[in-house]
């Protein structure tokens, strides 16, 4: 993934087709080693490619890929435990409360 997004930041940036070169200069520049075999597989694949075909196919793709699911029952769990725990929160906060103030007397008022 490191190489691709570096061969596109190099397209974008106006680069037609960015050689292997490019983007290993790209790679080092951020501290990263750049692996040759996949750097020449990915340069042959995308030769001769428009990028932004590519992509528009690629998208078209994923459409197809089911992303649902169950997924959203957990959040909403997690947003229902928490709700419980603020309502825990205040009744403890109450109860502090109402014993704070009945340890200010002592059992004897200080004008009694």
């Amino acid at each position: 993934m490191k190489h691709l997004a570096a061969y596109l930041l190099l397209s974008l940036g106006g680069k037609a087709a960015p050689t292997a070169k490019d983007v290993k200069t790209v790679l080092e520049s951020v501290g990263i080693e750049a692996d040759d075999e996949r750097l020449s597989t990915l340069i042959s694949e995308l030769k001769g490619k428009d990028l932004q075909e590519l992509i528009a196919e690629g998208s078209t793709k994923l459409a197809s890929v089911p992303s649902g699911g169950a997924g959203g029952a957990a959040p909403a769990a997690g947003g229902a435990a928490a709700a419980g725990g603020a309502a825990e929160e205040k009744e403890e906060e109450k109860k502090e409360e109402e014993k704070e103030e009945s340890d200010e007397d002592m059992g004897f008022g200080l004008f009694d």
